[in-house]
């Protein structure tokens, strides 16, 4: 079976990201949540602006001017993705890491609905039942019985939750909606155009409120500049693989096929970190896998 492009720049993007918050791990001690958060954006920026400069320069491809449809498009993500980003930090600080997860990854969902609406997605049936498999997967994997379970449908954290992932889901959406308004250009330029793009908004928006509200963790990640570096670009290089798919696909495809990223950061923490998985998060992973190659099954 031969899969699409789209589907092996999810998978790398997949990989990229779990290594970045791993990263940003480490830099939450030193700096705080919104000071590591801003470190994806600010130190991003360069990397994403390097990677748009060589590929139009190997390339050949102009880099193409951003019309006030990109431009509406791509600000609508960026700001929806800081937006999403504040909502998470605010249910993680109230709730257990599990049901903050939970909520945030019926994002598929959110994106699948909202890309129908939004931009015309067209989306077979069988797409939106390997949404749902996946979606399923994560609350078997994040949810445990018992008090969580009636913590995860309390109404302050079911309502965080739902807003952080709509955030995400536009997040998503405006990318893909300023990737598809650019007129001129091969996938790949549009994709790494509006991802500078994006990066540019969202850095200007960080660095201005922590200039007015949180100088000492901005300072901070300049001190910290060689782990600051390292999760800049990862996160770029993520960022990079994700607007590749967006550029090629519906963005409820790259997000659904996302989810494996759970699998990944589970394995990471059984392999680096020592902490032993339940059979309970077995079945989760199991079910969320089975949601991804139900996908990728109609994609062969």
């Amino acid at each position: 079976m031969t899969f699409p492009l789209w589907v092996w720049a999810a998978l790398m993007g997949a990989i990229a990201q779990t290594g970045r918050n791993a990263t940003q791990a480490g830099l939450t001690t030193a700096l705080g949540t919104v000071g590591a958060t801003q470190v994806r954006f600010l130190f991003g920026l360069p990397f994403a602006a390097l990677f748009l400069l060589l590929h139009s320069t190997w390339s050949g491809d102009p880099i193409p001017l951003p019309g006030p449809a990109t431009l509406g498009w791509t600000t609508l993500g960026a700001w929806a993705q800081i937006a999403g980003t504040a909502l998470m930090l605010l249910l993680m600080r109230d709730q257990s890491f599990g049901v903050a997860t939970a909520w945030l990854k019926t994002e598929p969902v959110l994106v699948a609905l909202l890309g129908t609406a939004l931009l015309g997605d067209h989306l077979t049936p069988g797409t939106f039942a390997a949404i749902a498999i996946a979606v399923a997967g994560v609350l078997i994997l994040s949810v445990k019985p018992g008090p969580s379970l009636g913590h995860f449908f309390h109404a302050r954290p079911a309502a965080l939750g739902l807003l952080a992932g709509l955030g995400y889901g536009l997040a998503a959406i405006g990318f893909r909606g300023g990737i598809t308004a650019l007129p001129d250009g091969t996938f790949l330029t549009r994709a790494l155009t509006t991802l500078t793009l994006a990066l540019t908004i969202q850095t200007a928006t960080l660095l201005i409120w922590m200039l007015l509200f949180d100088r000492s963790a901005l300072a901070g990640s300049f001190r910290v500049w060689r782990s600051s570096l390292a999760a800049g670009f990862l996160g770029a290089f993520a960022s990079a693989c994700w607007f590749t798919g967006f550029s090629l696909t519906s963005a409820a495809n790259v997000r659904t096929l996302a989810l494996i990223e759970v699998p990944l950061a589970q394995l990471v923490s059984w392999v680096h970190f020592k902490q032993k998985t339940t059979q309970r998060q077995l079945l989760g992973m199991a079910v969320i896998l089975s949601g991804v190659a139900a996908l990728l099954w109609q994609q062969g």
